[in-house]
């Protein structure tokens, strides 16, 4: 796909939620079941971001569709 505007801003806010991601569980007690939850989201969160900038490396539209789930009913 190309690098548009509303990608490159796309990239920028998915960073921007793991950054804030990262804090949150920065933040979290030290319980055990804070940390188990805190773990959880922090992958999930994190994660964004990743699987976006992977998808839109694709070749074509429809890699970048299939690599982020489009196409099918949910």
């Amino acid at each position: 796909m190309e690098n548009t505007k509303t990608e490159r801003d796309l990239a920028a806010r998915t960073k921007a939620f793991a950054l804030r991601i990262i804090k949150m569980y920065s933040a979290l007690s030290r319980s055990t079941v804070a940390q188990v939850l805190g773990k959880q989201v922090l992958r999930s969160g994190t994660a964004i971001g990743a699987n976006y900038r992977e998808a839109n490396r694709g070749r074509s539209t429809a890699e970048f569709v299939a690599k982020n789930g489009g196409g099918h009913e949910r």
